[in-house]
């Protein structure tokens, strides 16, 4: 028979129990993640092949050399990590970083195989069924540490490559030795350390305390009429295993408002409130004002707003550069070693070079044209070029003119590269030297000798 008087029972609000709001949402959130840190690597939203020295960032394959854009993207990645730290605080600890995810599921499995074990498997003693419990949770994680190994090696190694030397258990080229000892780390972090890699390594921890501020999001106790029942559910639902009414800024919390909801289980029952909440610091009025919503999202000053201003234009350019980037590199210069040569057939000719980078996924075809000019040509390479995806291209070639058709000296005339993907061709404004002789002999002037 329940204590709780009836007038207090109908006039109690819902109780909202574990499993039903933010643990519920966790969860959601968490499934969410971990979808999309399997998926990342296969569809190259967000990846660095080592191998072949590429950046991969929504799609778009980004050489190494190219370090505008790289930095546009590590720009915008440490700006959003301070902003997330300083305006939710530790919310990425508690509901999206892998290294939590997984270590709950490890400890979840853990529990689970041990209680199969108690009810399943009779006459031996409590020291053998632990014994038991502990082989079978090892031997159910070597697979799981292997394919969390897989996920994240494919950030760096292509998954194809990467599944190949799995698969022939390759351990004697370096990326499976590698693999295979971030395969050893990874079981023994799921098996002994887990959450306590977030405490004693992981320094993204020690990163947040320092950017919050008394504006930041935190989860803290409130009973300023000590209402607490001294329950403890609050401490016994807390992953990290801490007593929340000790301190909101301890080292250990996580933000992931588990003992909310235990708490709201327990009081709610009561026709109270929660007394543990989440709140933008830990100000009495941080309970009770009312915010607006710019102020419900985070933004309740000018440093949250500038922060944010600055992501934004950092995202836009990194957007603009991505959307302008051609999929094909394409450089025609001069090589001026000589200014014009002239063949034995009377034809003037100047060198050049051209360098072309396939940075598609297809096969696209290069063609050089030559305009300003009317009798000039291009000789030397072939007039359509086939690169594969990935593909470079070097090679000098000439554009040769009939004396009679070009001034003596300078000629201004227009180097055309096209590609067959699907980007605007490359004009190159450049000069074509003509001997200033009445007669032209076949010869090789220097630069020097002009």
């Amino acid at each position: 028979m329940s204590s709780i008087p009836s007038s207090v029972k109908s006039s109690s609000p819902r109780v909202t129990i574990p499993g039903t709001r933010f643990h519920k949402l966790r969860r959601m959130v968490q499934s969410i993640c971990v979808t999309i840190f399997i998926l990342l690597p296969l569809f190259d939203v967000m990846r660095i092949d080592i191998t072949r020295q590429r950046f991969y960032v929504f799609g778009a394959e980004l050489w190494i050399s190219e370090f505008s854009i790289l930095f546009l993207t590590m720009m915008f990645v440490w700006i959003l990590v301070a902003a997330s730290a300083m305006i939710y605080g530790r919310f990425y600890c508690g509901y999206l970083c892998p290294q939590m995810i997984f270590s709950e599921a490890a400890t979840t499995l853990e529990r689970a195989i041990a209680k199969w074990v108690k009810h399943n498997i009779s006459g031996t003693s409590d020291a053998a069924k632990k014994l038991v419990a502990r082989g079978l949770f090892y031997i159910a994680l070597l697979p799981a540490a292997v394919f969390v190994t897989f996920v994240f090696v494919s950030f760096f190694v292509p998954p194809a490559d990467l599944l190949h030397r799995l698969l022939h258990l390759d351990i004697r080229t370096a990326p499976g030795i590698v693999g295979a000892s971030i395969t050893l780390i990874t079981f023994l972090d799921f098996a002994f350390l887990r959450q306590r890699f977030c405490t004693a390594i992981c320094p993204y921890g020690y990163l947040q305390n320092m950017l919050a501020d008394k504006k930041t999001l935190l989860v803290r106790f409130y009973d300023p009429n000590e209402q607490c029942i001294k329950c403890q559910k609050c401490v016994q639902a807390c992953p990290m295993g801490i007593d929340i009414r000790n301190s909101s800024h301890q080292l250990e919390c996580t933000h992931c408002a588990e003992c909310v909801d235990a708490c709201s289980a327990i009081v709610g029952k009561l026709g109270r409130t929660s007394l543990i909440q989440y709140a933008w610091g830990e100000g009495a009025e941080a309970a009770t004002k009312k915010l607006t919503w710019y102020q419900r999202i985070g933004l309740r000053d000018g440093k949250r707003i500038a922060i944010m201003v600055l992501l934004f234009i950092y995202a836009t350019g990194l957007s603009v550069a991505i959307r302008m980037r051609q999929p094909v590199m394409i450089r025609v210069m001069p090589n001026r070693i000589t200014l014009y040569s002239v063949a034995p057939d009377g034809r003037v000719l100047n060198h050049f070079r051209i360098l072309a980078v396939n940075r598609s996924h297809a096969d696209t075809h290069v063609t050089l044209s030559v305009t300003g000019i009317g009798s000039a040509e291009i000789v030397g390479i072939d007039k359509d070029v086939l690169l594969k995806p990935g593909e470079s291209l070097q090679h000098d070639f000439d554009v040769a003119a009939s004396a009679a058709g070009v001034q003596p000296g300078i000629n201004k005339m227009q180097l055309q590269a096209a590609a067959s993907a699907a980007q605007k061709p490359a004009t190159f404004d450049e000069n074509f030297f003509a001997p200033t002789d009445a007669i032209a002999t076949p010869k090789s002037v220097p630069a020097t000798a002009r």
